[in-house]
């Protein structure tokens, strides 16, 4: 196991997950396709789960025992809220935009009851739920930009209470849809896509907090001031803004200060700490983040919560520094309680973190007895460990247990690292806390009986702590390049552990890359690469002379005993400083950078200097003249996962982009170069330098019509399992992983595929986002891709499904192709719903597709005017007759429309609510003029689609004639009216018996309906004169 990296001593806290909520969402059913959950809120009390049924369960916190399930028939759970002063409150909105208030009675024993209810939102989409801090009122928000607030009655507040029913009252409505509310002393803060407001909701005054506008879901919350001499002021509000950025303003609304945290975020990410799988920290620097703050939350001791769909950042704004921010996948929505955080990401699962000190989270981690897991937060953490006041959580006798719980056969380099740590340790009563690092790290003392610090070096040298600090910080470069070592992982060494699964049909096709669009993407970072390259090599050839010289023993290789074995004195000759200087002035030049050209002749340049540092040896010993590589043809180089020589970090990183960069290009050779080398050759040459998720998403993006790729997967118990064919076990093995990565789960799921066919590539929808449908679709057949396409969509909730769907289409010419194959596959035959002449069959329409409900959603989807034609044109000419009338309604063409519902003869058609009605008297003629032409009996009627004539006559209530066409007309115009459209349009009707009953209903309906409506203005009218008079 490698080293475990130090985080750096600014940051000493921690999120961790310590409790897995996998089996009560297993209990409750809410880990189904079907049933979801949508929404959650949290109090000291209960974890409320709302859910896409319309169901909402509250769980008690203690225990995880589900307590109650609340119904709601209005849609599902969009929002809940529990009041925070009194938990037999709790608030609950519906899609339909119902808001109820239930009280739950569970000190009386009683049954829950609605004790208030409002549909003051009905229609819209309610985005916010805040209740009052001191009474039983609740605030709603919805997308309309409308604030409403609903009060609770109940016996609690005195006899009668109960039966109150308290009015709903509008407080304002703003510009754009509500984001966030939050309330605090009699105040109501409103964030909406432009603007903060706050509301004196006692006084009905109104506040703008600052001046500029925003654009987007940004986040406002209140922030009390309970802390040292703050105690006693009024909170203070604070407003996300666009870049990073987050105003502070007065309880008034004033802007006090902007927060700049764009810069702030450029640290690496902390480690998420959690059973799921091992915490990673790359300590590499990250570039400035620009983010959006959707919303903003209060968090434990006078901190700041954000997050968006990949990260969750806690801010201290009293002191403008970031306590952490952490990548976490997928996230839609965060619930806090002091410092617990209950996280709900798009795929339903629920995670509960924790916001504690790192000595704090090794404590627990002991007490559960997770020992690999408390070993690296010790190593990780060291500064927060060694302190002394960390003993009073963990003792040093509990460090010694830990370290013995370690096997030495698996984990000696992480027993080492601890040992260091307990090394470093201070005591419980040591006044040395504040002045640790001072303490060298290879020093040890123990203190005496009178107090006395006794410093033991055991180095044998002078141990003077300011002395020691000084030489360090005085040392020179070549002091540090005399103590530089390489570093030869055994797990890199060990190639016995690795197989390769490689497809490489195609391969050379496959990776290849136009260069108008990638060459404006990367000029910009080629200048730097090149040049950190450039120099770190000129820095190790001017000091060869400070290298160590090798040190050959028995028993010990001579490759592997000291870095000279690399930096000899042939390759200083090789790498001239004239030659590197000359690249590096190459690169520097606009004109090399602005031209894809030169920009390539540069990277072809650099080829031969990767070449002498890691190719083959035959290679690097061949002289410059000659060409270098294996033709494309050949297969016999192996390839090479890791590097075939020690090299330094940096240098190794360095040399990663430039090989990237180069695979980008697709600087391979073209046109007789023999500078460059083939694709096949380079990338079994230097398959260890190359990312393989974005070698990946080149791929996808631009050849997916090429299915093969080059696949790398680790020999696993997964693959012996995939191989004796059970796909369920298959499926736990994959979910027992570490941790998911598209580069290691796409060889697995192409054995499953393999295996199974299309019962396996329907269960890869559980690996979105990480697997995504491009991915899939390389790997599976249409047909088979299809059916996964649709149990992904499916699995989303209906209200979330085509924008969902509209979220997959990168890019949007997908919407076609995935679209014919729809269309294609699973389909009725073209002679069942085409007459030979490709007009629609009767009742045609009625014939069920496969892929019915992904078909209904494609052409649902948001789009141009001209891809909406081709959409028509191809549901045409396959039949689709239900998705080409609802494209025809969006394309304004209503004749043609028309024209096909009376050639399909259903007049259900004209009705519900996807049906097209005629809105004026023109297409209402037309409609009967269209009728009367195709009203003859075709011939196809007899046994199509289940239909049936039985002795010479047919029930024609369902068919779009002139009399049935008539009837609607007269339900909607009057008959009189009906009977006058009729005779203008030329159409000779006999009315049968029951239609001309009907029309006398309607006539005697319509003068009732008109003396109730004169009756009705009479009184009016005498009323009103009543009182003006």
């Amino acid at each position: 196991m490698p080293l475990v990296p130090v985080v750096p001593e600014s940051h000493g806290n921690v999120l961790a997950e310590f409790d897995c909520l996998d089996p009560l969402l297993s209990a409750l059913r809410l880990d189904s396709g079907r049933l979801k959950c949508t929404c959650l809120a949290v109090s000291r009390k209960w974890l409320a789960l709302g859910t896409s049924a319309g169901g909402l369960h509250l769980i008690q916190r203690e225990g995880w025992k589900q307590r109650l399930i609340l119904t709601h028939k209005e849609g599902s759970i969009t929002q809940v809220a529990c009041c925070p002063h009194d938990e037999d409150f709790i608030a609950v909105a519906t899609s339909q935009g119902l808001v109820v208030v239930w009280e739950l009675q569970l000190e009386r024993r009683g049954r829950p009851e609605r004790v208030s209810v409002s549909w003051e939102h009905k229609g819209q989409n309610i985005t916010a739920l805040c209740w009052d801090t001191s009474a039983l009122r609740v605030f709603v928000g919805d997308t309309g930009g409308k604030v409403s607030y609903l009060r609770a009655g109940s016996s609690k507040l005195g006899k009668g209470s109960a039966f109150v029913i308290f009015p709903v009252q509008t407080v304002t409505t703003v510009d754009s849809r509500v984001v966030q509310l939050g309330y605090q002393d009699g105040r109501l803060l409103v964030s909406s896509l432009s603007r903060c407001y706050l509301c004196d909701t006692d006084r009905e005054k109104f506040w703008r907090v600052g001046n500029k506008e925003r654009d987007g879901e940004y986040g406002a919350c209140f922030f009390p001031q309970s802390k040292g001499l703050l105690v006693g002021q009024p909170p203070l509000l604070y407003c996300a803004r666009p870049g990073s950025r987050i105003w502070e303003a007065n309880f008034n609304g004033e802007v006090l200060s902007t927060h700049q945290f764009k810069q702030l975020l450029a640290c690496p990410p902390l480690p998420l700490i959690s059973y799921r799988n091992e915490p990673h920290y790359n300590p590499a620097q990250k570039s400035p983040q620009s983010v959006a703050f959707p919303k903003l939350l209060y968090l434990g001791d006078q901190n700041l919560l954000t997050w968006t769909d990949s990260a969750i950042y806690i801010f201290t704004p009293q002191n403008g520094q970031v306590l952490l921010w952490t990548e976490v996948k997928d996230l839609v929505d965060v619930a806090v309680y002091r410092s617990e955080l209950f996280c709900l990401h798009g795929s339903g699962r629920l995670s509960h973190y924790s916001l504690l000190s790192a000595e704090r989270c090794v404590e627990r981690l002991l007490r559960r007895e997770s020992w690999l897991l408390a070993t690296v937060v010790c190593c990780m953490f060291q500064h927060a460990i060694t302190t002394s006041r960390a003993r009073k959580s963990i003792p040093i006798d509990r460090l010694e247990h830990l370290k013995s719980q370690l096997s030495s056969s698996t984990h000696l380099d992480l027993i080492g690292q601890l040992e260091e740590v307990i090394l470093k340790l201070e005591p419980l009563d040591s006044a040395s806390s504040s002045r640790r690092s001072s303490i060298s790290s290879h020093e040890s003392f123990n203190v005496l009986d009178c107090g006395i610090y006794r410093v033991i070096s055991r180095r044998g040298s002078q141990s003077d702590e300011e002395t020691g600090s000084l030489i360090n910080q005085s040392m020179s470069e070549e002091e540090r390049l005399r103590e530089f070592s390489f570093v030869q992982e055994e797990d890199q060494v060990d190639h016995g552990k690795t197989q390769y699964f490689l497809i490489e049909q195609q391969l050379s096709v496959r990776m290849g890359i136009s260069k108008s669009s990638s060459s404006e993407s990367i000029n910009n970072s080629v200048s730097s690469f090149v040049k950190k390259t450039t120099e770190k090599i000129n820095t190790l050839q001017m000091n060869s002379e400070l290298w160590q010289r090798p040190d050959f023993r028995e028993g010990v290789q001579a490759e592997f005993s000291a870095p000279t074995a690399i930096y000899s004195e042939e390759m200083e000759n090789e790498y001239s400083i004239s030659f590197i200087s000359n690249i590096s002035t190459q690169i520097q030049d606009p004109l090399v950078l602005l031209d894809p050209v030169c920009l390539e002749d540069t990277l072809l340049e650099w080829l031969p200097v990767l070449e002498r540092i890691l190719g083959p040896t035959e290679v690097a010993s061949k002289t410059d003249g000659e060409p270098t590589g294996i033709p494309n043809g050949t297969t016999t180089e192996p390839v090479r996962v890791v590097s075939p020589k020690p090299v330094p970090s940096d240098l190794l990183a360095n040399l990663t982009q430039l090989a990237m960069l180069y695979t980008e290009l697709s600087c391979f050779r073209k046109g007789g170069d023999v500078r460059a080398l083939g694709c096949t050759t380079f990338l079994r040459r230097y398959f260890f330098l190359l990312d393989q998720e974005r070698v990946r998403r080149m791929c996808l993006l631009c050849y997916q019509e090429q299915p093969d790729v080059q696949k790398l997967s680790q020999s696993s118990k997964v693959v012996e399992v995939i191989q004796r064919g059970d796909l369920l076990r298959s499926l736990r093995s994959l979910k027992e992983l570490q941790s998911w990565s598209a580069p290691a789960l796409l060889p697995h799921l192409y054995r499953l595929y393999e295996k199974h066919g299309e019962a396996a590539v329907r269960t890869f929808s559980q690996f979105y986002p990480t697997i995504t449908p491009a991915d899939v679709m390389a790997m599976a057949q249409q047909r088979h891709f299809l059916a996964y396409l649709d149990n992904l969509v499916q699995s989303r909730t209906e209200e979330h499904r085509l924008s969902f769907l509209q979220s997959l289409l990168e890019p949007e010419s997908l919407r076609q192709d995935w679209l014919e194959l729809a269309l294609i596959h699973d389909a009725p035959q073209h002679c069942d719903t085409l007459t030979p002449d490709g007009q629609p069959r009767w009742h045609s329409h009625c014939f069920s597709w496969g892929y019915g409900r992904l078909l209904s959603l494609l052409v649902r989807l948001p789009a141009d005017f001209s891809s909406k034609q081709k959409m028509a044109e191809l549901c045409r000419s396959h039949g689709y007759w239900i998705g080409y009338l609802y494209l025809c309604c969006e394309l304004q063409r209503r004749s043609e429309a028309f024209t096909t519902i009376c050639q399909l003869d259903d007049i259900s058609l004209l009705e519900g609510p996807d049906g097209i009605e005629p809105v004026t008297l023109d297409e209402w003629k037309l409609l009967i003029q269209l009728s009367q032409q195709y009203s003859s009996v075709p011939e196809q009627l007899t046994g199509v689609n289940g239909g049936s004539w039985s002795n010479g006559s047919a029930d024609c209530s369902g068919r779009v004639s002139p009399e049935n066409l008539t009837l609607r007309l007269a339900r909607t115009a009057g008959p009189d009216r009906a009977l006058a459209v009729l005779e203008e349009c030329g159409v000779q009707l006999v009315l049968s018996p029951h239609s001309t009953l009907v029309c006398e209903l309607l006539r005697v309906a319509e003068k009732r309906q008109r003396a109730m409506i004169q009756t009705m203005l009479e009184r009016c009218d005498r009323f009103l004169w009543s009182q003006h008079a």
